[in-house]
């Protein structure tokens, strides 16, 4: 697994465009597992720093239970009006909870102080994905990035 600075590092190109789809919109969508094993599916923002991904959630929110059980999420970053301009990125991570007192979590939340106690999540990336369509050649083109591999394209029809 890695943070972000390490996905920036190893592939810098791709982590410009996935932060840009990260940042063109507020709200995105992430799956977490259910005591169950049955995915949930749910609202969410995610902030980028220079090192790290962070999401939020409400205290004692459904989608917070279920990250503090079991940490996997996939996060789908919002595609946009009826285009993907900028491509489709996902992320596959364990969430990790930070503690109060955490510095990280006061800079997280130095510009907007959500109301009451709140539970704030570091992401530690195991996979990121960006899909771009390629108008004029007609191809989608399918990138991944692993921690410590390099990027990996697939194009097809």
């Amino acid at each position: 697994m890695a943070n972000w600075k390490a996905f920036k590092d190893e592939a810098p190109d791709m982590a410009a465009k996935v932060e840009a789809r990260l940042l063109a919109h507020k709200h995105h969508v992430m799956a977490t597992l259910r005591a169950d094993g049955s995915p949930r599916v749910s609202g969410t923002e995610v902030t980028v720093t220079d090192d790290e991904l962070f999401l939020g959630s409400m205290w004692q929110a459904r989608k917070a239970q279920d990250l503090l059980r079991d940490g996997r999420v996939a996060v789908h970053s919002n595609p946009g009006a009826e285009t993907m301009e900028g491509g489709d990125a996902k992320l596959d991570a364990v969430a990790v909870e930070v503690p109060d007192g955490d510095p990280a979590k006061a800079s997280v939340t130095a510009e907007e102080q959500p109301p009451g106690p709140f539970h704030l999540f570091r992401l530690d990336l195991r996979a990121v994905v960006l899909t771009e369509v390629d108008h004029d050649a007609e191809l989608l083109h399918v990138r991944r990035w692993v921690p410590g591999r390099p990027v990996v394209t697939t194009s097809r029809t």
